[in-house]
């Protein structure tokens, strides 16, 4: 291609921009339960998160970004002018990187998934065509911000529960959350490694049968409780931190249960939002690389996964404290009881998702599953001001996005036709 060098070259700055807005404003959601709860300090979350959102990036990303990749536009229309793919994908990632960047500042917490498949619809449907866009996978993907909000919100009620009768609303909750926090913990450390494993592993060429994947997955999930027993036992009881709040004691152990949830929470957000960032990148370096071949079937070459999770990890630590604020301390009173809730449906969620190659909305499954929690304790427990603006900003995220990509497109076109 003729401008072969130039395109790389801007793919990968704008990949970077865009992997710093996912840093900034979603993986601030990642942590936000965990520091609103007071479980840890922002401090503790930037290093969980900037350890934990790389690993998940680097070897479980590479599922959803053939979606964002190659899922949503018809390649085929443009088999003899791959140039105009080229300059869409480009748009894309600097209108999306510019919208994340302008609501970072403003603390909203809005989707990278939303801004990111709202440019490259934009793009498609005015530059291309309406034909160019494949409406019915974009139909799947909009129903899954729907379903994922809601499967979060009812699996975050659903442990909320379990927890308030097997330990709050019990005649000694102190003992009980010592007895059944560690199967939680297993919980966890099963699912994201058993996710770790199917999904991830691929990637670096161990392919695991399902018995071997179960049984290394146990072993995981069986390591993590460990760790964690051996912190909760530890902690002793002091009756007069309960003397000002009656669960004080309680929540010491669900804190160590939410630095696990935490680890887990930014593994499975870097396994499914790394692709918003990376995905474009790919297309652009797989048409480069052939010479202009739209349809070319190329693996995802290590060095753009590691683009998206290098990006991630400045974005959270340049600028992510003002969404963290937003979704930890402001939606609803957060406990580490409350928080780990939350954060396990968010992961659990985000981690099916991932899975399945589906690109789903991070930031809605988690306020989703702090809405849940919420609502185990009532309706009055919400802030519903803040929650109307944060519904707000999701819904002007794909038309800004959308606009801005057709904007840049046009633009981009211009100077390189």
């Amino acid at each position: 291609m003729e401008y072969g060098l130039i395109f790389l070259i801007l793919a990968v700055a704008f990949g970077l921009f865009m992997a710093w807005g996912v840093g900034a404003n979603d993986v601030a959601n990642a942590m936000a339960t965990s520091v609103g709860s007071k479980a840890v300090t922002i401090k503790q979350a930037i290093i969980i998160a900037a350890i934990f959102e790389f690993a998940g990036a680097f070897l479980a990303g590479g599922e959803v970004t053939s979606t964002i990749r190659k899922g949503m536009v018809d390649t085929a229309l443009l088999a003899d002018t791959p140039e105009l793919l080229v300059y869409g994908m480009l748009a894309s990632l600097l209108s999306a990187g510019i919208w994340l960047f302008i609501a970072t500042r403003f603390g909203w917490p809005v989707s990278t998934t939303h801004s990111i498949v709202g440019a490259i619809v934009g793009f498609a449907a005015v530059g291309i065509g309406i034909g160019a866009v494949k409406w019915e996978k974009i139909g799947e993907i909009a129903m899954s911000w729907i379903i994922s909000p809601l499967v979060a919100g009812v699996i975050a009620y659903a442990l909320f529960i379990s927890v308030q009768r097997l330990i709050l609303n019990t005649d000694n909750p102190f003992k009980n959350a010592r007895r059944y926090v560690p199967f939680y913990i297993f919980l966890v450390g099963f699912i994201v490694a058993l996710v770790t494993i199917f999904k991830g592993f691929k990637h670096i060429g161990l392919d695991l049968s399902i018995g071997e994947g179960y049984a290394v997955a146990l072993l995981c999930g069986l390591a993590v409780t460990w760790v964690g027993w051996l912190r909760i036992r530890k902690i002793k009881l002091d009756p007069e931190a309960d003397r000002d709040f009656h669960f004080a004691n309680v929540e010491k152990i669900f804190a160590v249960l939410m630095m696990v949830t935490a680890c887990a929470m930014a593994f499975a957000h870097g396994s499914n939002d790394v692709a918003n960032a990376i995905g474009p990148v790919a297309a652009v370096v797989s048409i480069v690389e052939s010479g202009g071949m739209v349809n070319q079937q190329s693996a995802l070459p290590i060095w753009i996964l590691l683009i998206g999770a290098i990006g991630i990890v400045i974005g959270l630590v340049t600028y992510g404290h003002k969404v963290i604020a937003t979704v930890g301390t402001e939606i609803t009173d957060l406990t580490p009881s409350r928080g780990f809730c939350a954060t396990l449906a968010a992961a659990a969620t985000v981690v099916l998702a991932s899975g399945t190659g589906m690109p789903i909305s991070t930031t809605q499954t988690l306020v989703g599953a702090v809405l849940g929690v919420g609502m185990a304790r009532g309706i009055a427990a919400l802030n519903l001001v803040v929650i109307r603006k944060i519904f707000m900003s999701w819904i002007i995220t794909l038309p800004v996005g959308a606009c801005l990509s057709i904007i840049f497109f046009f633009i981009l076109k211009a100077l390189f036709s």
